[in-house]
């Protein structure tokens, strides 16, 4: 009986020892989390962001960057190019990377970017964010936001695979936001 006293205090003891722990570490031990005020997680993607409107890019804002992180970077891709019933390639839309982990978000028709920022090149070979123009059916458009333990150092503005090598064993943290478009909606 004193031995199950004992044991119990114990854990009672560890218990409150772990919130006092999460109480100190705040939201730092949350994970990162992607949003936008335009469209809700797997929501439609509206217009004026797309090839059918402005083709400007979304106000993206993001929580939860953890301690330590040197950088982030992100990536707008469609996994589902060209046809979502037989998908044969990820087409990417916008790559960005070198955000200051202090930034909390990118604001819409973003013409300027936090400073330190660097956008890369899209599947158009162009720099820039290019905005979801699916030739068939209703894609999926995924923002993958990442935390890195480092900054990226390139002589060029980098494509998606350049990037993603270069982020390799760097990647603390990583938080997505997918959105849908089909033309003509």
């Amino acid at each position: 009986m004193a031995l199950q006293r004992v044991a119990a205090s114990g854990v009672i003891a560890v218990m409150a020892i772990c919130a006092l722990m999460q109480d100190a570490q705040g939201d730092q031990g949350d994970p990162m989390k992607l949003s936008s005020e335009a469209f809700s997680a797997g929501g439609k993607i509206p217009e004026r962001f797309t090839c059918e409107g402005a083709n400007i890019s979304p106000p993206l804002a993001w929580i939860g960057v953890p301690e330590g992180a040197r950088s982030l970077a992100l990536v707008v891709d469609d996994p589902d190019a060209p046809d979502p019933a037989k998908p044969q390639r990820t087409w990417v839309h916008w790559v960005v990377y070198n955000i200051p982990p202090e930034a909390s978000g990118l604001g819409e028709a973003l013409k300027e970017l936090p400073a330190g920022s660097i956008e890369g090149i899209n599947d158009w070979g162009e720099v820039g964010y290019s905005g979801p123009c699916p030739p068939i059916g209703t894609h999926r458009y995924v923002h993958t936001l990442h935390a890195l333990d480092s900054a990226i150092h390139a002589e060029r503005p980098l494509s998606k695979r350049d990037l993603e090598a270069a982020m390799a064993g760097h990647i603390m943290a990583t938080a997505q936001l997918v959105g849908t478009y089909r033309k003509g909606e």
